[in-house]
């Protein structure tokens, strides 16, 4: 190891003393280099996008009750797989392809480039079939994979608030109208070039298009489904407690962790020093932003209930987060503590008030995603250079839309398949009556029988 490593070092000095003695124009990376680290980029940053997959599932586990553990695992991972098949059959040309000022072509499958086809299957591939692939800038699937990671990231938002008392499969349907056609029309508008694009409207890797989108449609499903039984029965707010708090701060680390591929992927390029450079600032950005997050929690809850509060903390991170997911380019690393500060305090200030009117969240989504998503996208306007009233107006456009459309599909699955799971099965649990069977099943009473 040590003799290949001291190779290495000397074949890597030997390119910067060539690099040196060449002149500007030889130093540059190829077109093929740039497209191989570009690609390598959007698949990289991809699976950390993916991962947060994970993430969801665990955090949303652990603040669940033991009762209905095994259908949000299921619900997590049959979203995923959703929302990846719709946005290859609809959802990335909705999105990107032929885009005018409010979408893109409803055509169906998006598939690698005949360019990319002819180069894979060719006996001896020429400088002119290389060219013609790499003069693209990446790998055509390389950034379908790396958007396809940020749909299911949206429907996970919508997973944990309608937890407990919502039937399996009217969760599944919505989850095909948001991947294939509601998040892609609207994220058209500013990634696909759209009328937002056009006005100037900024958002780096989605506070608004993925965290406030899904934050919207999960308030308005929550709104539809009404609160778990008991919640809010004689006037007062009756806290019902996650069943496993050290499985939902695994699953906060790990969605902090993937967040560096959601926030660094979104450079959307690492074939240049510049590109490198921008990277390590949206990562470092995204860090000072999460821990500004939780220390602001801790603070917050000491003050307002006389003890710190794990779930709260966990939130917080996850404010922070989203807030910074704006604006991560920031060039003073102090702003994003500034901005993840004000994001979690915003979403600990926002769990009462959702108390007070009624909407039962279970995993405190939205106030992480949709409150703080708004404040980070308001923020660029502020300290990112841009234009306060067109990030507004942005704010206001996507929400428009997602609560009418997410109204839509969520009425009409209330009133045709129905929504909400009986009052005896949300009593036994939805493991039980949707799954037939229990993630504890050594805790459940029959465990106690000999």
């Amino acid at each position: 190891m040590r003799n290949i490593k001291y190779k290495l070092m000397t074949l890597a000095g030997a390119g910067v003393a060539l690099a040196m003695l060449s002149s500007p124009a030889a130093a540059e990376v190829s077109e093929e280099a740039a497209f191989v680290f570009n690609t390598f980029s959007f698949l990289v940053h991809g699976v950390l996008v993916m991962f947060m997959a994970a993430g969801f599932a665990m955090l949303e586990s652990g603040l669940v009750r033991s009762k209905n553990t095994a259908s949000i695992c299921l619900k997590n991972i049959a979203l995923y797989s959703m929302a990846g098949i719709m946005f290859y059959l609809v959802g990335y040309n909705l999105m990107y392809v032929d885009v005018g000022s409010y979408m893109g072509s409803f055509s169906l499958l998006y598939n690698p480039s005949g360019a990319e086809l002819d180069l894979i299957n060719a006996d001896e591939a020429s400088d002119a079939m290389v060219a013609e692939v790499v003069g693209n800038g990446y790998s055509v699937m390389s950034d379908w994979f790396f958007q396809m990671v940020f749909v299911a990231t949206a429907a996970s938002v919508v997973s944990g608030t309608i937890a407990e008392r919502m039937k399996i499969w009217p969760f599944m349907i919505f989850v095909i109208a948001l991947s294939a056609v509601l998040y892609p029309i609207q994220a058209s508008w500013t990634w696909g070039g759209g009328f937002l694009a056009e006005m100037g409207f900024s958002d780096f890797a989605g506070s608004t298009l993925v965290h406030s989108a899904g934050g919207w449609a999960a308030l308005v499903g929550a709104i539809m489904v009404g609160a778990r039984k008991g919640k809010y029965e004689g006037g007062r707010v009756h806290p019902m407690p996650g069943a496993n708090l050290p499985l939902a701060t695994l699953g906060t680390f790990i969605l902090w962790f993937g967040w560096f591929g959601f926030n660094g992927g979104s450079q959307l390029a690492l074939g240049s020093a510049l590109d490198a450079a921008a990277i390590a600032i949206v990562y470092v950005n995204t860090n000072l932003a999460a821990a500004a997050g939780v220390v602001t929690a801790m603070i917050l809850t000491q003050i307002l209930y006389g003890k710190m509060d794990l779930t709260m903390c966990l939130n917080g991170a996850l404010a922070g987060l989203v807030a910074i997911t704006a604006g991560p380019d920031l060039q003073n690393h102090f702003i994003a503590i500034i901005v993840g500060a004000i994001g979690a305090a915003l979403a600990i200030f926002a769990v009462p008030l959702l108390d007070k009117l009624k909407i039962d969240d279970v995993v405190g989504a939205i106030p992480v995603h949709l409150v703080a998503g708004i404040w980070g996208t308001l923020a660029v306007g502020i300290f990112g250079g841009g234009s306060f009233i067109t990030q507004l107006t942005g704010v206001v456009a996507v929400a428009v839309f997602m609560i009418v459309t997410s109204a839509i599909v969520w009425g009409a699955l209330k009133f045709t398949v129905g929504l909400r799971v009986s009052e005896e099965e949300e009593s036994l649990g939805v493991d039980k009556t949707e799954l037939g069977l229990e993630a504890y099943p050594e805790f459940g009473q029959g465990s106690l029988k000999h």
